[in-house]
């Protein structure tokens, strides 16, 4: 039975996109009445390269139906990462694999984060924008990662296994 669930869960938790901390934001509207709009920072790990964070800036709305999680969030985010550690691959990397998701109205829309690839130049791309069961957003914003040597040895890992 304890296997069945240890599974299940792992099988759980590798299905979805990592999750973010916030690290912190600023307000950009005054509401008298519910919270103020916001900028809010967040950070996550990629789950499946090690030694690669992420850091989003994205809009969410305040008033009252923001504070009852009612409204629906602009799609202005941008999106900086960085190598912070040696890089490694937990698995194959797929072409546009979503990497972090965070629901951004009660239905239908979210901001996602996707990888990609280029092994020409040996960096990850990151793009990140936002998607409706109906229309999506064209605003988008990129960030690449220069896969390079990390610590003293000053090593490359090897290249990921990558399906396009």
């Amino acid at each position: 039975m304890k296997r069945i669930t240890i599974a299940a869960l792992t099988a759980f938790t590798l299905a979805f996109p990592a999750l973010a901390d916030e690290i912190g934001e600023v307000s950009t509207v005054f509401k008298l009445l519910g919270a103020n709009h916001k900028i809010i920072i967040e950070a996550f790990d990629d789950p499946k390269v090690k030694g690669v964070s992420c850091f989003l800036s994205r809009a969410k709305t305040g008033g009252i139906r923001g504070s009852l999680g009612l409204a629906e969030d602009t799609s202005d985010a941008s999106i900086a990462c960085r190598q912070v550690g040696p890089i490694s691959y937990t698995g194959e990397l797929e072409a546009g694999e979503n990497v972090f998701q965070q629901r951004t109205s009660i239905l239908f829309k979210k901001l996602q984060v996707v990888r990609f690839y280029d092994p020409e130049r040996n960096v990850l791309v990151y793009l990140t924008y936002s998607d409706k069961v109906i229309e999506g957003s064209p605003k988008n914003s990129i960030s690449a990662v220069a896969v390079a040597p990390w610590g003293a040895e000053g090593l490359l890992p090897e290249p990921p296994e990558y399906d396009e």
